[in-house]
């Protein structure tokens, strides 16, 4: 997309993968999406200690809320396929590269998959299961949390002679990892404390109300 001269950068959102064992960013590990979904869904389901029944635990809280981010991000050739020359491997795939590499984000690396079968066939009885990139989801420098893709879906919309993609819709749904699920003790579980902690010091920015506003004087 075409952009005046003096127009402000934008900024996109995407998705960085960190080595699960040293948290350095893996080579070829950072996604970014072309265009910024128009919306972002985030559901925060709570974890309370009263959900057996037991009142006088009511107001308890055993962890942080379980954070759910949907978002639906759009994929388009159009743009440049109108400068062939500097966008050969648009020219000759579409968007069969992005499409790519963000369906193997969910996908364990081929060479391990191989590795695995070498070792059942050599008989040994138990394979760990295949560990991914600690993948970091990117909204901005206020925002960057660890997350588990959940569910991938895509629409494709549009073909060129051989088939290949122009045009795609990608709905992404990703769970926050919280430090219920990542280790405070590593850089996994100190990347969503920081998460955690960027929404404290906004809410601190917030300016709170007064009972005169709420139309009371006190409580009953």
């Amino acid at each position: 997309m075409t952009s005046f001269p003096g127009s402000p950068r934008i900024l996109k959102g995407g998705l960085v993968l960190l080595d699960p064992n040293s948290f350095a960013i893996l080579p070829n590990g950072i996604v970014v999406l072309q265009y910024n979904p128009d919306t972002l869904s985030r559901t925060l389901k709570i974890k309370g200690a009263s959900e057996g029944g037991d009142r006088s635990e009511a107001l308890r809280l055993i962890g942080p809320p379980t954070e759910t981010i949907k978002l639906e991000a759009e994929l388009d050739a159009t743009d440049q396929l109108e400068f062939p020359a500097q966008n050969q491997s648009v020219v000759a795939r579409g968007i069969f590269p992005q499409l790519a590499a963000l369906e193997t984000l969910v996908y364990p690396a081929s060479a391990t998959l191989q590795a695995n079968f070498a070792l059942a066939q050599a008989g040994t009885l138990e394979i760990m299961p295949m560990v991914a990139p600690l993948s970091l989801f990117v909204w901005s420098a206020a925002r960057i949390v660890p997350v588990r893709i959940t569910d991938f879906s895509i629409t494709e919309e549009a073909f060129d002679p051989q088939l290949n993609p122009l045009r795609a819709k990608v709905s992404l749904g990703m769970q926050v990892l919280s430090v219920d699920d990542l280790s405070l003790a590593d850089k996994g579980g100190n990347l969503y404390l920081a998460y955690q902690r960027q929404k404290e010091s906004l809410a601190q920015l917030y300016q709170y109300g007064t009972q005169s506003q709420l139309g009371i004087r006190g409580l009953p």
